[in-house]
């Protein structure tokens, strides 16, 4: 059995790692760590967990973890797992961290978007996106994953192939993208209370939400050249998914034919990536509770506009189940371990 903490265990994502790891059959769960004071067991949290899973989440104790888990998760929030994500490595631990800190490459854009300093900076090179349908080779011999955000995971795996195989304008692109409130997480917030949220819908971060940069990097590297995009992300009224609607522009005479076979080359084999038929798109309810990303497209040959959707939930394939679905990657096992039910 291989053994994993998950440190920072009380948030929606650190829950929803519980449930996964605790169907995985190669893995035990040895620590659940919170930075609160108070000891916590955790049916609290998650009732519905099966009897005699007895863990109690608790305060982080280095020393313990060091002596007990093979794999650290970092549930922390972003800007204070960096200097967690070092000691562990140093203790010659995998660490997968799911907050924004190992990203970004650049320390600089990192520093922009994030409005503090980085006290990890040499650790940004050894870090490995943790996109497994793009960066997967990567990942398998990685021992610090970032694993990707909500937003971005959806927007990149809708564009990544289209970009990469020049068929569409890397000038033009918009991203408009919604969520459900959990991806603001746990911490109170007035903007996401019930009363603010119910029969409501509202666009949030607009030119500076975080995940932006952590897009155009990608896309980048997939155009060969800097690119930009105008993203927009907005708050549904619903608990979870990400459901993105992106404008491009075709390039030349690329038909509807060349991206179709565009998205089965770069997706056909992936085991959590679902293609449509051109024209019929994903809903939010499609994928919830699962790790699938859906992608759907349609062409005006009038216009020349490719308006591609994708949709996620944002706690499993943009948080939770992809950190397990990296894992998996990185310690050999078969990737749909822990992540088949729902």
């Amino acid at each position: 059995m291989f053994n994993c903490a998950i440190l920072g265990a009380t948030g929606y994502t650190g829950v929803e790692l519980i449930k996964i790891l605790l169907r995985h059959p190669r893995i035990r769960i040895v620590a659940l760590t919170t930075r609160q004071k108070e000891v916590i067991p955790v049916r609290r949290l998650a009732p519905t967990l099966p009897a005699g899973f007895d863990l109690e989440i608790r305060p982080h104790a280095f020393s313990e973890l060091r002596r007990k888990a093979d794999l650290v998760f970092l549930c922390l929030p972003h800007t204070e797992a960096m200097e967690t994500a070092k000691k562990f490595l140093e203790a010659g631990k995998m660490v997968i961290d799911l907050s924004a800190d190992f990203r970004l490459r650049q320390v600089k854009m990192y520093e922009k978007w994030y409005d503090t300093r980085h006290k990890a900076p040499r650790l940004l090179k050894q870090a490995v996106y943790g996109l497994p349908e793009i960066y997967r080779h990567e990942i398998q011999r990685a021992e610090l994953v970032a694993n990707p955000g909500c937003y971005a995971t959806g927007a990149i795996l809708g564009i990544y192939p289209l970009l990469r195989g020049k068929l569409v304008n890397p000038d033009s692109m918009i991203i408009d993208a919604k969520s459900g409130v959990s991806g603001a997480g746990r911490k109170l917030n007035p903007d996401t209370q019930f009363c603010e949220m119910d029969e409501n819908f509202y666009a949030y971060k607009i030119g500076r939400h975080p995940h932006t940069p952590e897009i155009e990097q990608v896309l980048s590297e997939a155009a060969e050249t800097p690119v930009s995009v105008t993203f927009v992300p907005h708050l549904l009224p619903v608990e979870r998914g990400i459901l993105s609607t992106i404008y491009l522009r075709k390039r030349g005479g690329a038909k509807a034919e060349a991206i179709a076979k565009a998205f089965q080359t770069a997706y056909q084999k992936e085991p959590f990536v679902r293609l449509r038929p051109e024209g019929t798109f994903p809903a939010l309810r499609d994928v919830r509770r699962t790790n699938f990303c859906d992608i759907g497209f349609q062409v005006d040959p009038d216009s020349g506009g490719v308006i591609i959707i994708t949709a996620i939930d944002n706690l499993l394939k943009g948080a939770s189940g992809q950190a397990v679905q990296n894992m998996n990657i990185r310690c050999g096992f078969a990737e749909e371990e822990g992540l088949k039910e729902w």
